[in-house]
C-alpha cells in the first residue's frame, strides 16, 4: 500500500500515461522487483490492459503519449517510449515522429531499449503452421483437427476458422478466440487462411 500511496501522490492520482481518474493501479515496468517507485508508474485500467495485450492496442488512445513522454520521471519514459515502439510496429507513423522527438538520458535510455529487447525477445523465434508456413500476429487460421481444450469441455472442431491470432514466448503455440473463449493452440494443428 505504501507504493501505491508514493504513486498516487507523485502523480497526483491519475494515470501517469493518459491522466485518467479512475481505476488506478501500479504497474511495474520491467525488469522490476516490485517494491521501489522509481521502477513502477501509476495507470489506469485501460493502459494496463493495452500495456498487457498489445494486439489489441488502441492506437488513438496512445496519443496521450505525445503529453506523458516528456514526464521528469524515467519510469513514465520508459512506458511512453515502449508504447511508443509497439504503435510504430502496428503501423502507427504519428508514433514514429514522436519517437523521433523523444530525449532520454543515456541510463534511462538503456533501460528503455532493455525493455523493447526483452518484449522482442518474448515474441522470439519465428511461428510455423503445419505447412511450414510462417504465422504473425493478427494472421487468420483454421484448425486442421478435433482440439480439445483443457480446463474446458469445450471441443475446438476442425474447420474452426481462428481470427486475429496472437504470437505467445513458445513458437510451438498461439492464442486465439474459439467459440468467444481465448485459448493456447499448438501451431502444427492449425494452417494459415
Amino acid at each position: 500500500m505504501a507504493l501505491l500511496k508514493a504513486l498516487n501522490e507523485r502523480a497526483g492520482s491519475k494515470c501517469e500515461l493518459c491522466a485518467a481518474e479512475n481505476d488506478l493501479s501500479v504497474y511495474d515496468v520491467p525488469p522490476s522487483d516490485g517494491a521501489d517507485s522509481d521502477k513502477a508508474v501509476l495507470v489506469c485500467a485501460t493502459c494496463a490492459s493495452q500495456i498487457e495485450d498489445t494486439d489489441n492496442m488502441d492506437s488513438n488512445h496512445w496519443r496521450c503519449l505525445n503529453d506523458s513522454m516528456w514526464s521528469q520521471v524515467p519510469a513514465v519514459q520508459v512506458m511512453s517510449f515502449r508504447q511508443l515502439k509497439m504503435l510504430v510496429k502496428n503501423g502507427e507513423s504519428w508514433a514514429q515522429d514522436l519517437l523521433d522527438m523523444i530525449y532520454l538520458e543515456e541510463q534511462t535510455q538503456a533501460w528503455a531499449d532493455l525493455v523493447v529487447a526483452t518484449v522482442e525477445a518474448q515474441q522470439g523465434e519465428a511461428c510455423y503452421d503445419e505447412l511450414g508456413v510462417k504465422l504473425n500476429g493478427g494472421d487468420n487460421v483454421y484448425l486442421i483437427k478435433d482440439l480439445d481444450v483443457k480446463g474446458s469441455s469445450m471441443v475446438a472442431k476442425r474447420g474452426t476458422t481462428v481470427r486475429n491470432i496472437s504470437l505467445t514466448n513458445n513458437p510451438e503455440h498461439i492464442e486465439g478466440r474459439v467459440n468467444g473463449q481465448r485459448i493456447v493452440i499448438i501451431s502444427k494443428y492449425v494452417r494459415k487462411s
